[in-house]
This record gives C-alpha cells, sequence and structure tokens, in this order.
C-alpha cells in the first residue's frame, strides 16, 4: 500500500512540475510576444488619408472626381495644402472641378498651390498673390532672352534711356539702369502653362508686380526700351544699384577744377564711373 502511495506520489509530483514548466514556456512565449508587439507599435507611422492624382494631370485640364483617390500618407511628411475630404476638394459640388495649372504625375498629392479655385479657368489671374498685379512688358528676340523664359521663371528688369536733368544732359547719350529685380513671369504671350519646355520668341511677357512696381514699369516702358535678364533658379541676392552709360562704358573720366574761395583750396574732381575723387591742387594765381 505504501509502495502504491509513494509511486502515485512520485507521479503526482512529475504530473506538477511539467505543468510548471509547460507553465513557464507558455508565460514567456506570452511576454516574447507582447515585447515584439509594443516593438512594432513603436515604430508603426502615423497615417492620415489624402488625395492624390489617379492619372497624370496636365496644365488646363478640369479635376473631377475620378481624377483622384484616397491613400495614406504619412502625417510627420505632409505637405502644405493637401486636400482630405471630398468636400474640401470640391466644396461646391462634383459639378463645379477645378482646374489643373501644374502638371501632375500619378499617385502625386494634390495640393491647393496646383489647382485654381472650384469653377476657375486656368488663367493669369489664379496665380495672381494677393495685392499683386499683372503687368505686360513688349519683348523681340534680345531684350526676352532669345525665347528661352518660361513662366515661373525670375527676370531682372533693365531700363534704357535718356537722362532728364540738365546736369546729367552734359553727360551724353543714354544711361542703362536696374529697375526691378527678381521679378517672377506669370505668361509668356497668352501661355501661363509653367510645364512647357519648348523655346518660343515671344512678343509680350506679363509679370507679376505690385501697383507701386506696375507704375515704375509703364514709366520706363513709356521712356525708353526694356530688357530682361534671367536670373539662376537658385538666385535670390538682390544686387546693388546698377547703372551704366557711354562714359562708363569708354572709361571717359570727367574732371572739373574747382576753387574753394574760403579756405583757397583748390580740387580736382574725377569721376570714374559712378565714383567721385577730389585731388587737391595748387591754386593759379588771380589778379
Amino acid at each position: 500500500m505504501r509502495v502504491v502511495f509513494g509511486l502515485v506520489l512520485l507521479i503526482g509530483m512529475g504530473l506538477a512540475g511539467f505543468a510548471v514548466y509547460m507553465a513557464k514556456d507558455y508565460i514567456n512565449e506570452y511576454q516574447a510576444a507582447l515585447a515584439r508587439e509594443r516593438e512594432a507599435n513603436s515604430r508603426m507611422v502615423q497615417t492620415v488619408e489624402v488625395f492624390v492624382s489617379a492619372r497624370p494631370l496636365r496644365y488646363g485640364e478640369k479635376l473631377k472626381e475620378d481624377d483622384v483617390r484616397i491613400v495614406r500618407w504619412p502625417v510627420d511628411a505632409i505637405p502644405e495644402g493637401v486636400f482630405n475630404t471630398m468636400e474640401a476638394l470640391f466644396p461646391k459640388g462634383p459639378d463645379v472641378p477645378r482646374t489643373v495649372i501644374r502638371a501632375m504625375e500619378k499617385d502625386e498629392a494634390v495640393l491647393a498651390i496646383k489647382v485654381t479655385a472650384p469653377g476657375d479657368d486656368a488663367g493669369v489671374s489664379s496665380r495672381l498673390a494677393k495685392g499683386m498685379r499683372a503687368f505686360a512688358i513688349k519683348v523681340d528676340v534680345s531684350s526676352g532672352v532669345s525665347g528661352f523664359l518660361r513662366p515661373g521663371d525670375r527676370v531682372d528688369i533693365y531700363w534704357t534711356g535718356r537722362r532728364f536733368s540738365s546736369e546729367d544732359d552734359r553727360r551724353g547719350g543714354e544711361v542703362t539702369k536696374l529697375i526691378e529685380n527678381g521679378v517672377k513671369l506669370l505668361a509668356i504671350d497668352q501661355t501661363a502653362d509653367e510645364d512647357r519646355n519648348t523655346a518660343t520668341i515671344a512678343r509680350t511677357v506679363t509679370v507679376e508686380a505690385t501697383p507701386l512696381q506696375v507704375a515704375a514699369l509703364a514709366q520706363a516702358q513709356a521712356t525708353g526700351r526694356l530688357s530682361l535678364a534671367l536670373l539662376g533658379a537658385e538666385d535670390f541676392e538682390s544686387p546693388d544699384t546698377v547703372e551704366y552709360d557711354g562714359r562708363d562704358l569708354l572709361g571717359i573720366e570727367e574732371r572739373q577744377v574747382v576753387e574753394v574761395e574760403r579756405d583757397r583750396v583748390c580740387t580736382i574732381k574725377t569721376r570714374r564711373g559712378a565714383e567721385i575723387i577730389e585731388t587737391p591742387i595748387a591754386c593759379a594765381e588771380t589778379q
């Protein structure tokens, strides 16, 4: 009897140990799985729904519901001006579409700067910033940078004409002066498509300018000739005053003797470009 009891006790202890071992393995496996899940959750990127183009879209096309679709977009990488709902993209309903003003490839985010307001056409007015005006400048093959200008480029505007003051008239000839720097081009002739890549000899270019700049450009265009100089894509520096005339071009120095009676100091004024240098000299004897 005692042998049977001892045998049962040993079997029970073995089963208990096995159960503890199995439970320990289960708990370890559960904890490992829980740790893996927590690590995966920590690496999970938070996303939101954003509208993207369902097909390539080009300048002037009407943007409709079938042209967009919803995708999940990382919150930390959302571009400014995205649309998250159909109501935001088409606030006046699907029958009042927007117009594409910047080309978009398939699966590219639809941004506010790439489409017009609902119902608007892809005209110049849709590109004007608040408070700015559109002004047309007459150009030809030389003044228009040989036709390599495109909407969206920035240019410097130079004026060439005659001086107006009597003092300046003594220098004679014409003067060329930089009057506006870094002006944005809105359209070339009647085209505002920034995605065109062919050179065209334009007759007019339309620039974006403030009302004061418009007045200055209108006066300059009426009194002389305007020429454009194309800026580099990464060039945002504003140059100092730029002015050049015939004497500067030929290196002619303007000399003038001035007598100062108070201290009897005589000087010679020498003009080198825009710089005037005064050199003291001995005064001539007067009777």
